[in-house]
């Protein structure tokens, strides 16, 4: 199971892949832990969770986690499979309750209620090609299969 789960190929398309991905939700996971970048931080953001978006607590805490834990995990390739599955069912949540409403742009010109499910789309593309790839070069992931032979 461990060989399944770690596996990764040596390459760069990984790497690139997880950093991406890692960088691009690091400041979304820090808003919502610490309140950096303009966020709320941890206890407001459940709140908004459970109060205002009516989401379960287990399911505003798992975003929560995903979005921090997730990212410090994916920039440093540590569990790559899981996070990039676990971003591709966070991805898919929020775009059939928040995005799809609104179509596939996003609102760049301000012109539309609610964002539309391309950014949503892109980061599921990316995760899939992380379940199949893995974390690439310098991933943990891959110095995990090393140690366990």
């Amino acid at each position: 199971m461990n060989n399944l789960f770690f596996r990764t190929q040596n390459t760069l398309t990984g790497l690139i892949l997880r950093l991406t991905l890692g960088i691009i939700f690091f400041p979304h996971g820090m808003q919502k832990t610490v309140g950096w970048f303009g966020g709320a931080g941890f206890s407001q953001m459940m709140k908004i969770f459970t109060e205002q978006m009516h989401l379960p607590a287990i399911v505003a805490f798992l975003v929560i986690m995903t979005e921090f834990i997730g990212a410090i995990c994916l920039i440093f390739g540590f569990a790559t499979r899981f996070w990039a599955i676990a971003y591709i069912g966070l991805m898919l949540g929020i775009m059939f309750t928040t995005h799809l409403q609104y179509g596939f742009f996003m609102n760049w010109m301000g012109t539309q209620q609610g964002e539309g499910c391309q950014f949503d789309l892109m980061v599921i593309g990316i995760a899939l090609a992380l379940v199949v790839e893995g974390g690439g070069k310098y991933a943990i992931d891959g110095y995990m299969i090393r140690i366990n032979r």
